[in-house]
């Protein structure tokens, strides 16, 4: 590692200031994992549970392993679900990232789960309502959901319709673009060099940075594109996963070992081996 890791308040900070911060997905519960990670220069690692079937002990382990390490997790809850994004922060999560979210009373609900903790029930909705709190809560409560990150997915064009609404929510601290899910909303499945993707994009970019909140990718393209986002106003993203990226340097030392092989076959003398 060749610096110090932000911790989850810093990452916070980070994404208002529009600083850029670097992840990977991480879908192996390898204990070898996390000790590789540590020697990387990533800022945080996410876990997703929406895709990957994780157990909450599973899920807690990595977590927790993860944190240990100075490598915040940001999680991704299977559903916009407040009970499953407060099992999520219980289990060590240090953010939560929810899917598919598409309106502002989704994120509010999101809201009082990871920054309103432990209010619940009645007290919770009618703070979540307007009503204010006594000081002395209030300020419990700023100062401890500071340290937990509420970033949503953004990845359809109902929610790109709603997005002024949902920038507009207080303590969203990123919205998260979902290419996969926003090319086919779109109707350009996977067609991410089109012209109608990247203008989302880029809009969804300029509105989140206005809005002062962190505006995010996860993609698994080359450092062109990369480069591309971070260009239209992107300054958080989530670099591929640890599955791609093996099979990509598989493949790749795969092909080039198969290639050695159709050479050696071509000139039968390289076969001559003096002992």
């Amino acid at each position: 590692m060749n610096r110090p890791r932000p911790t989850a308040l810093e990452l916070r900070d980070r994404l208002k200031q529009g600083s850029l911060i670097l992840g990977t997905l991480i879908v192996s519960t390898s204990p070898k994992w996390p000790e590789v990670i540590g020697y990387s220069d990533l800022d945080f690692v996410f876990i997703d549970t929406e895709h990957i079937p994780l157990d909450r002990s599973e899920l807690s382990w990595m977590c927790r392993t993860y944190s240990a390490l100075g490598v915040p997790p940001l999680v991704r809850i299977p559903s916009v679900d407040p009970f499953a994004a407060t099992m999520a922060l219980d289990g060590g999560a240090d953010g939560i990232i929810a899917p598919y979210v598409e309106t502002a009373s989704q994120v509010q609900q999101l809201r009082g789960a990871v920054k309103k903790r432990p209010l619940k029930g009645a007290r919770l909705k009618s703070h979540l309502e307007g009503q204010a709190l006594e000081p002395q809560l209030n300020a419990y409560l700023k100062a401890s959901g500071r340290e937990k990150l509420l970033i949503v997915n953004v990845e359809s064009t109902p929610a790109m319709a709603n997005l002024d609404e949902i920038l507009s929510v207080p303590d969203l601290d990123s919205v998260l673009i979902g290419p996969h899910d926003l090319s086919c909303s779109l109707g350009v499945p996977e067609n991410y060099e089109h012209k109608t993707f990247l203008s989302a994009c880029e809009e969804i970019f300029s509105k989140a940075r206005k809005a002062n909140v962190g505006a995010g990718i996860h993609f698994w393209g080359d450092n062109d594109q990369q480069r591309r986002f971070l260009n239209m106003g992107a300054n958080m993203l989530i670099h591929s996963a640890d599955i791609t990226l093996f099979q990509k340097a598989l493949s790749n030392d795969i092909n080039e070992i198969r290639r050695f092989d159709r050479t050696e076959d071509e000139n039968p003398e390289s076969r001559n081996i003096n002992i």
